[in-house]
């Protein structure tokens, strides 16, 4: 129970990544409000707050709303994000629109208005949801790649600028996850998903590609005091595999 008495906000929170959070957050003694368009996930939350995360509005009260539910916001993950194939020649202007929206200026507007919250009430921490493939970018995902890179470049700039405010911001840096979302993209570009992720695992030098509860740990780790001196991390968690 290392996060007894913590007040988490999440991001995505409906989505295979951000339920794995959730569940694991709540098992460490967290009390979690979600913030997801599809409303909460299946297994159940404290709080939830659905709602868009294009719309600034929306964006800019959540740590407010946050803090009247639960008394307090000592942790929050920018988990929601989306993902947009193809080179930068097949991007359309709505591809680039709501890529920047929900993966850079959501954690943008999220951060701007917890910091001062979670450093007024004494420190807490932020733990954003970026990708390997945002620290090395790789082929066909421009528009995918450049915000997650924008995000990556974010999470260090606040870290060294609020370290002393109390709020230790870190990322993680996934490489492919067994998704929801990761096995309907096979489907729509006609593949086996089961098929698709036996070929992915194999290309995973420690045997298989990442499980939801694999990223889950990790953020679970960095929110806690056992990760209390790691700030400004850019933390992949890709089982040896490169971006390539």
């Amino acid at each position: 129970m290392r996060l007894e008495g913590r007040r988490a906000l999440v991001t995505g929170a409906a989505g295979g990544i951000g339920a794995a959070i959730v569940q694991r957050l709540r098992r460490d003694g967290a009390v979690v409000a979600s913030a997801d368009q599809e409303g909460a996930p299946a297994s159940g939350l404290d709080f939830s707050f659905p709602g868009d995360l294009t719309d600034p509005g929306y964006v800019d009260a959540l740590p407010e709303r946050a803090i009247e539910a639960m008394g307090g916001l000592d942790i929050l993950v920018n988990n929601a994000g989306v993902m947009r194939r193809g080179p930068v020649t097949e991007t359309s202007d709505d591809d680039f629109r709501l890529s920047v929206a929900v993966n850079v200026e959501a954690p943008f507007r999220l951060c701007r208005a917890a910091i001062p919250l979670i450093a007024a009430a004494g420190g807490g921490a932020i733990v954003n949801l970026a990708s390997c493939w945002g620290v090395r970018p790789g082929p066909n995902h421009a528009v995918y790649c450049m915000t997650k890179a924008a995000l990556a470049s974010l999470t260090q700039c606040m870290a060294r600028d609020h370290a002393g405010d109390g709020v230790r911001v870190n990322a993680v840096c996934p490489n492919e996850v067994d998704t929801p979302m990761l096995r309907t993209g096979f489907a729509i570009r006609g593949l086996d998903p089961a098929d698709a992720i036996a070929s992915l695992d194999a290309s995973v030098p420690i045997g298989r590609i990442a499980q939801p509860e694999d990223i889950a740990d990790v953020v679970a780790f960095l929110a806690s005091d056992d990760a209390r001196y790691v700030c400004g991390a850019l933390l992949e968690v890709n089982g040896g595999k490169p971006v390539g």
